[in-house]
Formats: C-alpha cells, structure tokens, sequence
C-alpha cells in the first residue's frame, strides 16, 4: 500500500484519488461531528472516541507501520497540541450552539485560512477560477449558517459565543490541516505518521471527558459508549485518514476546499437524525457549496 501512495504521489492519477479521498474524508467528518453532538454530551463522546482510536491504532503502530524517524517525533508532538486546543474549542462550541449553525461555521472558514496557510508553507497558487470557487463555496457555507442561526431555536441564549468559538476552531482546522500535511509529507512512509499520530492524539481527551463527567455527574455507564466509541473511533480513523493522504498525494489547499463539502452531509445529518429542519432555501444554499467544490477542482 505504502509502494503504490508513493508511486501515485503528484500525478494525475494522485489528483483524482486524493479527490476522492477528500470527498470521502467530508462524509464522514459530518458523521463524526454529528456523533460528538448528538445525545450524549460532546465532552464525554469525543474522550470516548479518542480512546477508541488510539486503542485500535496502537498495534499497527507497534507491530505493522516501520519506526517513525527521529525528526517526526517533535514534529508529532506539535501535532497533538494543535489538536487538542482544536478538540477542547469545538467542544465549547458544540455544548453552546445548536450542530447545524456551529458547525458550517467552522468548515467555513477552515478552507480560506487552510488556502493562505498552503501558499506560506508548500507555495501552492490558487487559480483566479479557483478563488471564484472558494468565494462561492464561502457564500453558501457562511449563508448556510445565517440562515440556521435565524430560525434555529436551540440554545439561544448561548449562540453568539458559540459562534465565536466556531471561528476559532475554524482557524484551528486550518492550523492542523497545513501542519498535518506538512508532517506526513516529512515521513518516509506515510502510514508511520497516521499510526502514530492517532496514538499520540488519543490520550489527552479521555482524561479532560473524565474529569468533565465527575464534574458534570454524568454516569458513564449509562451513555451507550461501548458500541458508540468504537463506531467513533472507526470513522475519526478513516475520516482523518482520508484527508491526511490527499494532502499527501496532492494540494493541501484543494483538498482542504473539498472536504468543507461535509456542511452539505451535516446538513442531510442534522435533518435525518437531530430533527433539524431543511427547506428549500438551505437547499439552495447547500447546492452553491457544492458548486464551489467542483469550481475549486477543476479551475485548477
């Protein structure tokens, strides 16, 4: 697998599955994000899943993937900061606002300040095509979030803040998103990084959920986890996965573009399963993120 990444790397081959990775990398983040604020608090549900994919990415990395070089370690360490104020800011803003409007705004300005890390760190020059397609994949995402904030009725009081802290954190996917290309593209065999990066992720949360449900008095043994953290657990893996390959196999900034489609799968998300209404106008707005994708793709 390692042999056939490295041979596709940069061709046009790479192009159209880092595509797909990236698409598929948007489903299922609008899964992941659904599950952490779904029913059970966002606190005790991310810690649980950290744990899941750090238990189930431990063994590849002791045993499958070669031993990560001495110059990834720091550069690991710098990746776990990063998210972990990332993972403590969406959670703020998740217990503050209601799924549909917090996160749209956090996909959406993840991309523009992703394209302008892209361009400091690796030189990569968006096309003025491209530029257009971002600004429309901006439009539907920020109005997608207006609208949502307009008639959601949950958490009211709370909304303003937690936009706020969407902002940050959408600052903060950016941050990770260039960092993490930066840091699988420094290792000689990218599958190295991706274990080890889960491993190293994976500890912080559960002690910070833990210390939340005792705070809360939250029992956890009620919260359903032993099936929902492994089904986390799995789709962060995949999710994360997915996206940190495409930025190895081609643009950082294009793949990050594409994966801010998972607003439109929140959206079907947070109406099939949080009762979250959809109408015609956030359709309307879902159909420009989309087409600000498919601009972004091939305006390159």
């Amino acid at each position: 697998m390692t042999e056939w990444v490295l041979a596709i790397e940069g061709s046009h081959t790479g192009r159209l599955v880092a595509m797909l990775l990236a698409l598929l990398a948007a489903v299922l983040h609008a899964v992941f994000a659904a599950m952490q604020k779904g029913r059970i608090d966002p606190w005790v549900m991310r810690g649980a899943m950290d744990a899941s994919y750090g238990l189930m990415a431990l063994p590849f990395a002791l045993f499958v993937v070669p031993w990560p070089e001495a110059h990834l370690w720091p550069i690991l360490a710098g990746a776990w900061a990063i998210h972990t104020v990332y993972k403590v800011l969406q959670a703020m803003a998740f217990t503050r606002g209601a799924y549909t409007v917090v996160y749209p705004v956090v996909r959406g300005s993840g991309p523009f300040f992703t394209v302008i890390g892209a361009y400091l760190l690796f030189g990569e020059v968006f096309t003025v095509g491209q530029w257009l397609g971002v600004a429309v994949l901006l439009c539907g995402i920020f109005g997608l979030a207006v609208y949502n904030m307009r008639t959601v009725t949950l958490e009211r009081e709370t909304l303003g803040l937690a936009l706020v802290l969407a902002l940050f954190t959408g600052f903060f996917v950016a941050f990770y998103t260039t960092y993490d290309a930066y840091g699988i593209r420094a290792a000689a065999d990218p599958f190295t990084f991706l274990a080890w990066f889960f491993v190293i992720d994976s500890w912080s949360m559960p002690i910070v959920a833990l210390a939340h449900a005792r705070r809360k008095g939250i029992a956890l043994a009620r919260q359903g986890l032993m099936w929902r953290a492994p089904i986390g657990g799995l789709v962060a893996m995949a999710s994360f996965g997915a996206i940190l390959l495409a930025t190895r196999l081609d643009k950082v900034g294009e793949a990050a573009v594409l994966r801010e489609t998972s607003t439109i799968f929140a959206a079907l998300i947070g109406w099939l399963f949080l009762k979250e209404t959809v109408g015609p106008r956030r359709l309307a707005l879902m159909a420009l993120i989309a087409l600000g994708a498919v601009i972004v793709e091939f305006a390159g």
